[in-house]
């Protein structure tokens, strides 16, 4: 095996409405809507050809606990994704701020926890 052995080529989400939380993804990301496979499953384009792509699957149960891995989104303006975030039905958490290092707890619309994190700081 030469290079990387295999690469995250998706990373699918488990939501009781595919559809909406892909809409919600795809305004936050600025990516388009890829594809659907009927009403259970939805995917965003890709930023790049070798980028990790979102998708969003149709399961019965709803989120119950914290989720144990979870996106960290960088950009320039964390107030202004704050309050586009706040617009399309997601909640602000908490802000966190360790050995000069800052970032924002954020929730979607169907409560999956992702950090926002200004970019200038290197992780």
């Amino acid at each position: 095996m030469e290079g990387r052995p295999a690469h995250v080529w998706y990373v699918t989400v488990d939501c009781r409405d595919p559809a909406a939380l892909a809409g919600f993804w795809s305004q936050v990301l600025g990516l388009p809507v890829k594809g659907r496979f009927g009403a259970n499953f939805v995917m965003l384009d890709r930023s790049a050809e070798d980028a990790v792509a979102l998708a969003f699957q149709r399961v019965p149960e709803p989120k119950v606990v914290k989720n144990r891995a979870h996106m960290d989104l960088r950009l320039d303006d964390l107030e202004a994704v704050t309050a586009l975030v706040e617009e399309l039905g997601g909640a602000r958490l908490a802000d966190h701020e360790e050995e000069g290092f800052r970032w924002r707890v954020m929730r979607d619309p169907e409560g999956n926890e992702f950090c926002l994190m200004p970019s200038g700081q290197d992780g």
